[in-house]
């Protein structure tokens, strides 16, 4: 059982500018929240985002506002989902949008960790981390937007520009807590409802590359966005294989 959240936590996010006051009450309140709701994510992976992508690692920050509050979807990383469940509309759209800004195809029919991007330094925020289910920004009364400040102010300390991709208002809020040194990339958020106002076009994959080996780091290979095999690739190659073999036992036993 897990009594304090925090010790779930990378060592390299432990010394934010939060007062004990303040973390005390924010592990009360997201205890009882998982004690007595269903709560996304699961409380394994509440701080899934910062544990995959350590302080030292950060080169993107994407942020997003709270998890999904469908059963089966939040991971712990904004816009990705767990495996096998419906691709969300607005992580459709952020793939559509990658696919045709680097020329990519990768499947926007269904859902995407999203790990391999946070592996490689993208770190997928959401403001609020935590949702009761079927209830968005349930936890908007929590303060974690003052815990993910504090995130924001701690990248702000990294002695290279980071990237910031700012999707829609509530992202753009944090704009003014970000250091002028870093850079931002905003546009409209890729919800369905906004995705055609901006979003769509912007080109934010290409642009965070650009800026990215302008400044002699290493550029992220946005097509690697899963972090597990896709079983079914392994069940398809299983199938094409036994097809293969089917056909070239029939051809033989035609030749006899």
């Amino acid at each position: 059982m897990i009594n304090d959240i925090f010790q779930n936590l990378d060592n390299s996010y432990q010394d934010l500018e939060l007062s004990p006051e303040f973390k005390e009450n924010l592990n009360k309140a997201v205890l009882k929240a998982y004690a007595e709701r269903t709560v996304f994510p699961s409380i394994e992976n509440l701080f899934k985002a910062l544990n995959l992508t350590p302080l030292n690692k950060v080169k993107v920050v994407i942020l997003g506002q709270d998890p999904y509050q469908t059963k089966g979807f939040a991971s712990g990383l904004a816009f990705g989902v767990n495996p096998g469940v419906k691709i969300p509309k607005s992580l459709k759209n952020i793939l559509i949008e990658l696919n045709n800004d680097l020329n990519l195809s990768i499947d926007t029919s269904i859902g995407h960790s999203l790990k391999g991007w946070a592996e490689q330094g993208v770190l997928l925020l959401n403001t609020i981390l935590t949702v009761e289910e079927g209830i968005s920004l349930s936890h908007k009364d929590f303060k974690w937007q003052d815990f993910t400040d504090a995130i924001i102010k701690k990248i702000n300390g990294l002695n290279h520009k980071v990237v910031f991709i700012l999707w829609g208002k509530n992202a753009q809020e944090k704009e003014k807590i970000i250091d002028s040194k870093n850079i931002i990339i905003k546009s409209a958020h890729p919800s369905p409802l906004s995705a055609h106002n901006g979003f769509f076009g912007s080109h934010p994959f290409s642009k965070t590359n650009k800026i990215l080996l302008e400044n002699k780091l290493t550029p992220i290979d946005w097509s690697k966005i899963d972090w597990f095999f896709p079983w079914y690739y392994i069940f398809y190659y299983l199938f094409l294989k036994h097809q293969l073999f089917s056909y070239l036992w029939m051809e033989n036993m035609k030749s006899l």
